[in-house]
């Protein structure tokens, strides 16, 4: 495993980051906690010290299984990341979506992140975690009904007091960012990012090179479509949000696996999955910090783990990038 330094905090984390929304169940067609348990286990067995998850995810299933999880571990080797902003208890804010809970019920979630809420959640995530600090605090999405110096005000509060090491965004374009970093030092900023979706790289990217601010990409691997493991007639359980997701409509399955199939010599002479070869050139692009990249069990967790020992050379870099140029989808 390799370890970077988050942004200018004194945070150091693991490249590969274990990314704990899919072991909450909710919008992933549900969860087995024993097999989530062992998955963060092996996770850390192989150098997978840090930690991303949030109080929406699972609506606090995911905290709670972390929580359980590194219970009797040595606090100080983890670093735990989660997020807040996204109420499903309340009507204040912006709505986000509708989605139902684990117990089938429809629940309506606001972006919302108010001082007083922000600071309520963390205690909240605090109890469901099982700690009293979490390393990195982040808000989940923007939140245009609350003053951004309002929502960092809290941050700073939560810092001052030492519920929290840092203070981070996520999903924030560069004026957001912009605006945000005036008020608090931020560490990261947590975006959208893989082979597939590279938006941010125009201009986000940049920004926080030029000023210290680490990325942390989630969806490495395109909710999956990029393990070369699903097919044009794939059929997804109930609840499983990539049912309708644009990248898993038969057509674009087809394009990607054919891709896929072009660069996998590349991983076939590192030993390594198709999987591994996606994670090791998200973290070696300009600007990543870490990968996020989600497992359900212990054997996913240990691959996900292993993605860091591959080095790629310049001239399979090169490869990977042109023929990822060719690849069009609609």
């Amino acid at each position: 495993m390799e370890y970077r330094k988050l942004g200018k905090t004194d945070l150091t984390v693991s490249v590969i980051t274990f990314g704990a929304w899919a072991i909450g169940g909710w919008m992933w067609g549900g969860t087995n906690e024993k097999e989530a348990i062992e998955a963060i286990h092996a996770g850390l067995d192989y150098g997978m010290s840090s930690i991303d998850t949030a109080a929406v995810y699972g609506f606090g299933l995911s905290e709670e299984i972390v929580g359980k999880a590194l219970k009797g571990k040595p606090r100080d080797k983890v670093q735990i990341f989660t997020k807040f902003g996204l109420r499903w208890d309340i009507d204040k804010g912006e709505l986000h979506s509708k989605s139902k809970d684990r117990n089938g019920k429809l629940m309506e979630i606001h972006k919302f992140a108010g001082k007083e809420s922000v600071i309520w959640e963390c205690e909240q995530s605090l109890k469901r975690l099982s700690t009293d600090y979490i390393d990195l605090y982040q808000i989940h999405w923007p939140d245009n009904t609350t003053p951004v110096e309002e929502t960092m005000e809290a941050l700073g509060i939560l810092k001052q007091q030492g519920k929290i090491r840092e203070a981070a965004v996520c999903n924030y374009n560069l004026s957001q960012l912009r605006e945000a970093n005036q008020y608090l030092n931020l560490a990261s900023n947590q975006v959208p990012y893989s082979m597939l979706l590279r938006d941010y790289e125009e201009d986000v990217f940049p920004y926080c090179v030029e000023e210290n601010i680490g990325i942390l990409a989630y969806s490495s691997m395109q909710r999956g479509v990029l393990t070369g493991k699903f097919t044009p007639d794939h059929q997804f359980s109930e609840g499983d949000h990539r049912a309708s997701n644009k990248y898993f409509h038969s057509e674009n399955i087809r394009a990607i696996n054919s891709f896929l199939d072009q660069i996998k010599p590349i991983a076939e002479k590192h030993h390594a999955t198709l999987a591994q070869l996606v994670l090791r050139w998200t973290i070696d692009r300009s600007g990543i910090t870490v990968a996020l990249a989600g497992a359900r069990n212990a054997k996913q967790a240990k691959e996900n783990a292993l993605a860091a020992d591959i080095q790629l050379s310049d001239k399979e870099l090169q490869t990977i990038n042109e023929r990822l140029s060719e690849l069009e989808l609609t």
